[in-house]
């Protein structure tokens, strides 16, 4: 069992930073793959960043390379998501997620999920 929950969301202006926290609870969380979905009104869930949790291999999605990074630092529980430069169409309800052992791209692969932080970036 893994609870998640995320912080650092709020309103930016477009070109602006933000970064994300996730803090994980229970002693599994070194053997999850880590990933950051963000869902915008009207559209699907998607995968924005994942990191493995054996080799900390990371992906990205195209919409996002150069301008997030993602990190996670096990002996605190926690994985982050730093996001510059970041454009109107980043704005979206950013989730922090996990799944036990390798990384898959697909949302329904994933177990636990936080409650979800807002991220909006105005023109």
């Amino acid at each position: 069992q893994v609870q998640l929950a995320e912080s650092g969301g709020g309103l930016v202006q477009a070109g602006g930073s933000l970064r994300l926290s996730c803090a994980a609870s229970g002693s599994t969380f070194s053997t999850q793959t880590m990933g950051w979905f963000r869902q915008a009104p009207g559209k699907e869930r998607e995968l924005v960043a994942g990191i493995s949790w054996k080799s900390f291999t990371t992906y990205y999605a195209d919409s996002v390379k150069g301008r997030f990074t993602i990190s996670r630092d096990n002996a605190k529980n926690t994985v982050s998501l730093q996001m510059n430069s970041l454009k109107p169409e980043d704005t979206a309800v950013y989730y922090c997620a996990a799944r036990p052992g390798p990384f898959y791209r697909s949302y329904n692969e994933y177990d636990y999920w936080g409650q979800g932080t807002q991220v909006t970036v105005s023109s």
